[in-house]
């Protein structure tokens, strides 16, 4: 009997490789594992300077598809209209259709419209019979765009911001009803994608969480309470609220207490975040690190007494899986999917945006003995490999590509 062949799947996202987007690695190292043939596409990235060598090994595995400019887009246009012109008109309506719905002008969806003729050539090339875009932004849209030029079937992955910040946007009506699934990655977001898609479609909306490796955080040592020790990580931005968890921290140090905050990671927000800490006087309690690789993540987890997520827009932080299944407590906001993972048995929570509320939240946290803090960081480990392990999440995608999969209850 010959042997089946493997499933050959492509992956569409905006940026791949990227510090912040390595769950998306962990989903194609897991389908791999399973024997999915997997071919990484990238809208950009190409020159990005990496930090973790498993991201740079990444980037020479990804095709781009902005690399060559507009010349390689233009001709793949023009290739696409001498093939099959009444798809590429059809395709043409769609992106004029979305571009009506959008903040963006026609132009740009044009340019997706040229993304998806050359990126359908290299999904033709590679034999991939299913396309995975991440994000509900333009990749949702270029993956639609090459369906309806004649590509495989296709399905997305919907997070945070994407859904939540601008829906109207996006065009999800649009991009859910031409995908055979779309994934949400907690319960929060799905409500949000059923907000602004018609009831028909309801059906396709489920739920595949982002997971971790098995044995991540087994050799991390258990909490210390004596480190006194806040780590932070995550882009420097405005959404993910730290210029609020400094204010809280100089809040804290007019009380009097002990402690020191780690803001692991870089971005726009940096200039601002460092002035911010020179202004309050924090500098002998606040440290920016900068990016780190995994390994970096890992050290400063485990260096933490818990993990602080000060997020003003949020879908369900993978920092905050990280750190439960090190066994940290995690400080977080009542947003979004958050608390479908963070309870008060694993952590401490605040009203989103309220920095009284955080305040007195990182103080519970600091104030709490080590047998409280173990007992939470055990009970953190329970609830996160409950629901995140990444093998079992993408053998749930394997299902729903292959059409064996079914919405969960």
């Amino acid at each position: 009997m010959a042997a089946t062949a493997p499933l050959k799947v492509a992956y569409l996202i905006n940026q791949y490789p990227a510090g912040s987007h390595t769950f998306i690695r962990r989903e194609i190292e897991a389908l791999e594992r399973q024997g999915v043939a997997v071919q990484r596409v990238s809208i950009r990235g190409w020159d990005a300077r990496h930090v973790d060598a498993v991201d740079q090994r990444e980037q020479t595995r990804t095709r781009y598809l902005l690399q060559h400019g507009a010349l390689a887009l233009a001709g793949a246009l023009l290739r696409s209209a001498l093939r099959s012109p009444a798809a590429l008109w059809r395709a043409l309506q769609t992106a004029r259709l979305l571009a009506r719905r959008s903040e963006r002008p026609l132009p740009v969806h044009l340019v997706y419209l040229a993304e998806a003729c050359l990126l359908l050539e290299w999904l033709r090339a590679g034999d991939a019979t299913h396309l995975h875009a991440h994000f509900a932004t333009n990749p949702a849209e270029i993956a639609l765009l090459t369906r309806t030029l004649g590509g495989p079937p296709y399905s997305f992955t919907a997070h945070g911001s994407d859904i939540m910040d601008r829906p109207a946007q996006v065009g999800l009506a649009e991009t859910v009803g031409g995908a055979a699934f779309v994934a949400a990655v907690c319960w929060f977001g799905r409500s949000q994608i059923l907000k602004w898609t018609p009831h028909r479609l309801w059906n396709r909306v489920v739920v595949v969480r982002c997971g971790l490796q098995p044995g991540y955080g087994q050799d991390v040592a258990p909490v210390s309470q004596t480190a006194q020790r806040l780590l932070c990580i995550g882009r420097l931005s405005h959404e993910k609220g730290q210029l609020l968890l400094l204010d809280a921290a100089r809040r804290l140090a007019g009380r009097g207490v002990n402690f020191t905050l780690v803001l692991a990671g870089d971005g726009p927000l940096r200039a601002e975040a460092e002035a911010e800490i020179a202004r309050a006087g924090l500098g002998d309690r606040v440290r920016i690190t900068g990016w780190l690789d995994a390994a970096g993540v890992q050290r400063e987890i485990a260096m933490s007494t818990a993990l602080v997520v000060a997020s003003l827009s949020e879908g369900l932080p993978v920092v905050i899986m990280e750190a439960m299944a090190c066994g940290r407590p995690v400080v977080a906001p009542y947003l979004s999917g958050i608390p479908e993972l963070v309870t008060h048995a694993t952590g401490w929570l605040f009203a989103a945006g309220d920095t009284g509320g955080l305040v007195n939240a990182l103080e519970r946290g600091l104030a709490a003995d080590e047998a409280t803090l173990r007992e939470m960081g055990r009970a953190a480990q329970t609830a996160v490999w409950s629901a995140h392990d990444v093998n079992r999440e993408a053998t749930r995608l394997v299902q729903l590509i292959t059409g064996a999969g079914t919405p969960r209850d």
